[in-house]
């Protein structure tokens, strides 16, 4: 499992969910299993655990458990996936954002710079655009959109422009060739941090992965019995944002609603302060480093 992923932030995210032996509970990010044999440790066994994950290599890691329902989807579809299994409301959902060392060390799927592999960045390996599709087929306009807003990239429009006019010449398949075609728009001495940023834009773009944060958080709110408990680990501003706003406002532009006697209307209640790895877990887990957990509660 720890070769798969070694879970962040996981005492902290399991003393955030206030956990109930008897209670139900969602891991919207099941991955290598770390934050959920967690819960289950600490689950009796009345207690249940829904782990969602769209990537087939998960399953492997299931725990022996019966109180462990497996649910082979994108999180996305957090609401409608938990009524067809017949649970209406849940006591706590954990989400842990970063994409797992699985990912990043498999030279086949494509997620790192570190391989010459086939540009590909998909969560689920069997749907959807491919990052070689993203890449290829975009217009400048869009790939502008991306490299901007999720990449927060320098000189965005003239990376987007020297990708359209290097396929004209010849396709981009591979992490290599995305790598030399911006080769003069790197910089030497943050290459890694400027290649992290592109491949990061692409791979967002790839998985639908705000469109899907924005959907799960939404439909939190109406599983989450009140007191329940969201606990998100976010690993990069993009994520961040949206989860702050949503558990200060209820929407994501964090501006608080209210009626016209001036009350607020909320859902939730953010819990305590972010909290961000120890320095001996980032001696440990050099990945966790910009980790962020955030808390709420359904009020």
């Amino acid at each position: 499992m720890e070769g798969y992923h070694i879970p962040v932030l996981l005492e902290e995210s399991l003393a955030a969910l206030s956990l109930k032996s008897d209670g139900v509970y969602v891991d919207c990010t099941f991955g290598g299993g770390g934050h959920s044999r967690g819960i289950l440790s600490r689950l009796g066994r009345d207690g249940m655990l829904l782990a969602f994950d769209q990537d087939a290599d998960a399953e492997a890691n299931l725990p022996d458990d019966d109180r462990v329902v497996f649910i082979r989807s994108n999180f996305r579809f957090l609401r409608s996936q938990l009524r067809a299994r017949s649970v209406d409301y849940v006591d706590g959902i954990i989400a842990d954002l970063g994409v797992s060392s699985h990912h990043f060390d498999d030279p086949s799927r494509g997620f790192s710079f570190r391989f010459d592999s086939p540009l590909d960045m998909r969560m689920n390996g069997s749907a959807g655009l491919s990052a070689r599709d993203v890449i290829n087929t975009y217009d400048h306009a869009d790939l502008l959109r991306i490299l901007r807003d999720y990449g927060q990239l320098p000189s965005p429009h003239k990376i987007a422009g020297q990708i359209v006019s290097w396929r004209d010449n010849k396709s981009i398949d591979t992490t290599g060739d995305l790598i030399e075609c911006v080769k003069r728009y790197t910089p030497a001495r943050d290459e890694s941090k400027f290649l992290a940023k592109l491949f990061q834009a692409v791979r967002i773009e790839v998985n639908g992965e705000m469109e899907a944060l924005r959907m799960m958080l939404e439909q939190s709110v109406k599983v989450l019995s009140p007191g329940g408990r969201l606990a998100v680990i976010t690993y990069h501003s993009l994520e961040d944002r949206l989860v702050k706003n949503f558990m200060k406002s209820g929407n994501f532009d964090g501006i608080v609603e209210r009626d016209i006697y001036g009350n607020a209307s909320l859902s939730l209640e953010p819990v305590g302060k972010p909290l961000t790895p120890s320095q001996q877990e980032v001696a440990r887990n050099s990945r966790s480093r910009s980790a962020r957990l955030r808390v709420a509660k359904k009020i």
